[in-house]
Order: C-alpha cells, then structure tokens, then sequence
C-alpha cells in the first residue's frame, strides 16, 4: 500500500490522524506505518458509538455430564475418542498470545519458568501434558499456537531454542492472532507511536478467523482434522485432547464440548455453562444475579454452578460454515498507552478509550450444540494469573506437586 491508497482509507473511515506524524519518520518507519494500514479493519471502529452492550438472551441452566455418568462409561469414551486421534482426525490449538506482565514478566506467559529446583517453563508442562497423549496413542497431533505480534518472535525463538520441548517440529505450527486497533470513546484510533496503531488482540474468539487467514485450516484440512480442541496457556494441569472428553462428545453426536469443573464459591470468578435462547452459551460471573446464584435444580444443587476452564472441542466442518458468518464483536473499557497530538507518550491511570474483542461464548452459541464435561479441579484445574495468591504461580506450584510433577 502507498501513501496515497493509505490515505484514501483512512480518509473514508474518519482516521486520517494517523497520518499526523508520517512526514517526520524515516523511510522504514513510513513502510512499517503503511503496512499497518493496509492490515488494519478500522470498520470495528464503528461500533463505539454503541457504548451499551448487547443485550443478553433468556439465561436458563444447562445439564453438564458429570463425573459418576463419565465413570459408567468412560472405557467407550476412551475407545471413540482414541480412535479418532489414532485416525489423525484430532488437533489442538493453543492460545497463546499473552504476555507474563502480571506475572512480572516482560516475555511471553508461556515462557514463563515455574520450576523450583529445575527449569519448568509454562509452555514445556503444556507439551508434556500434549505429549502425554501422543505416547498412549501412538499418534503425532497437530499443535497449532496462536501467538501474537507481541510475542511472535519471541515465542517462536523459545521453542527453537529449547527443542520444542521434545515434540516433533513438524507438527507444530505457529500463526499469529489478529489485532484489532484500540479508540477513544469517539472511535478514533490511538496510535502508541507515530508509526504505529494501537491494537489489542482481537479476543479469544478471533482464533478459528485467524487460522484461516494465516493458512493453517489448509494444514488442518490436508491432514484430515475434524476436531480441534483448544486451550489456553494459563493452565498448567489441563489434559489436551482428552480422548474420554472427545469420546463423549462424539457418543452425544454433539457440535462441541466445554471442560467444566463445580465452582468452589457461588462467587468464584469464572464464566458458566447456560442455555442463551435454548442455545449452548457461557454467562459471565459479573453477569450471574444475585436469583442466579441462589437457584437450585431438582437435586437441591445451585443450578448454575459449572464453570468453564477454557479447554474447548470443536467440530471443524462446521466452524468452516460458521465463519462465513461474523461474530459479535463486543466493547471493552480499558486503559489504553497512547501519544497525544503532540507525539509524548501517555500512559493513563483510568480507562480512557475501548477495545473490540469477539469471545467464545458466541462461537459455542453459534454451534447450536455444547457438551459441558466435567473434570476434577484438583487433577485438572490449575491457572496462572497471578504472582501470588488465587490462581497465582504460587498456587499452581502446589497443585503441580499434589499431582505427582517435579518442580
């Protein structure tokens, strides 16, 4: 794209102040401002105008599958599931995007060391958990990991640099998540250098449109995938592409499936497991009244009281039909690091603009169907969000070891 086509876009969608700064650059940071343009949907830009959000369908409970019902059956589970990853017909995807800041880190999360006498980095646990499957099968898996633009070089380095951690190379493959550019309130574009947008990852449902985008459904479909779990980086104890999880869904002949686990507080902060409109979805902590919590199902058990953990399985095909659909694209306030009209940094200390995200929750609602499976916390449920305290390092170290891993 040159100068004069980068301006014609920003001209018809209202952002012409990125070219504020452009006569002061140098020629490489001209290019690289101009790259961002072309790559840039500034149309999400729009929506800020709406600050409400959409409103929510009728919440009602859903009915997971729990432990004593897995038990009966888990050795038909197994058979199903083991079959269709011996198939090759199983892949999984990370996401991994983020970065350790909470941590105290300045590198990707994933690399992450939550070693104790030993390196034990985030990422290598996650493949040994992968692997531990690839060894009871057989089979090589397809691990596809989402990085972003802030930590896809690194990211991409650290697995060179540590082996893959023992996985076979050739079955890992790296792409990198799509941004979205963050606004002020008026939905003009902030930029966070003069030749640079700020964006922000476009949410964890944008990882299906980018595997399309990068050309890894084109690895997926080439090796004959039909399902693709994904998870996220955070947990440490999850079990990836769980045969007993994908046979189940498989028995149901349902669309997908969502890990879930009972929550250990009514107020615990994790998403939940509903029906949105009679469609699979996922209700936010936030959003669970106060009658939510206190609502029991005929067993006298809180009726809403699964939540999710992030660990999802998808029937590809009909991700493909769906992604010719646009998901919601939802509002968030944040804080967001910018340069003013003057090009000084400003690093605000209250939310001063939005960022646009699509979820997963929409992803479920729009398989139509959704097996909530659950888990045992204690064996699978261990995230890091924190130095210290709930779901902290500190309290995955301890999880980690009552498992029997060496840290």
């Amino acid at each position: 794209m040159n100068y004069k086509e980068a301006y014609k876009k920003l001209e018809t969608c209202n952002q012409l102040h990125i070219l504020n700064h452009y006569e002061t650059l140098d020629k490489t940071q001209q290019q690289t401002l101009l790259d961002e343009i072309a790559l840039t949907d500034f149309s999400v830009l729009a929506i800020s105008k709406k600050k409400e959000p959409a409103a929510r369908g009728f919440i009602t409970p859903i009915e997971a599958m729990e432990l004593a019902e897995i038990e009966e059956k888990k050795e038909t589970y197994q058979a199903l599931g083991m079959q269709a990853i011996k198939d090759g017909k199983v892949g999984a995807v990370l996401l991994a995007g983020g970065m350790g800041t909470r941590l105290g880190s300045d590198q990707p999360k994933g690399m992450y060391n939550i070693g104790l006498t030993k390196n034990l980095y985030i990422f290598e646990r996650l493949i040994h958990n992968l692997m531990d499957i690839t060894k009871e099968s057989g089979t090589n898996i397809h691990l596809f990991v989402m990085t972003s633009d802030k930590n896809h070089v690194a990211t991409t380095a650290f697995f060179e640099e540590q082996n893959y951690f023992g996985y076979d190379k050739n079955y890992i493959h790296f792409f990198q998540q799509e941004m979205a550019p963050a606004s002020d309130y008026n939905g003009k574009a902030y930029m966070e250098k003069p030749w640079k947008i700020a964006t922000s990852p476009n949410g964890n449902g944008g990882w299906f449109s980018s595997m399309i985008k990068s050309g890894m459904t084109n690895i997926m479909k080439q090796a004959g995938i039909e399902w693709l779990n994904v998870f996220a980086v955070d947990n440490v104890l999850q079990r990836i592409a769980d045969p007993v999880f994908l046979g189940a869904i498989l028995d149901k002949n349902y669309l997908s499936g969502s890990k879930v686990i009972k929550k250990a507080a009514p107020d615990e902060k994790v998403g939940v497991m509903c029906l949105e409109n009679g469609h699979p979805s996922i209700v936010e902590y936030y959003e669970l009244t106060e009658e939510m919590k206190k609502k029991t199902n005929e067993k006298g058990e809180p009726a809403y009281n699964f939540g999710v953990i992030l660990n999802y399985f998808f029937h590809a095909p009909t991700l493909e039909t769906l992604a010719k659909k646009e998901l919601p694209l939802h509002i968030v306030e944040k804080k967001i690091p910018h340069i003013d009209e003057s090009g000084n940094y400003v690093n605000p200390q209250t939310p001063n603009g939005y960022k646009y995200e699509s979820l997963i929750l929409d992803m479920i609602y729009m398989m139509d169907t959704c097996l909530p499976f659950e888990v045992i916390r204690e064996k699978e449920f261990a995230p890091i969000k924190n130095k210290t305290g709930v779901d902290s390092v500190e309290s995955a170290r301890m999880l980690l070891q009552k498992n029997g891993v060496e840290l």
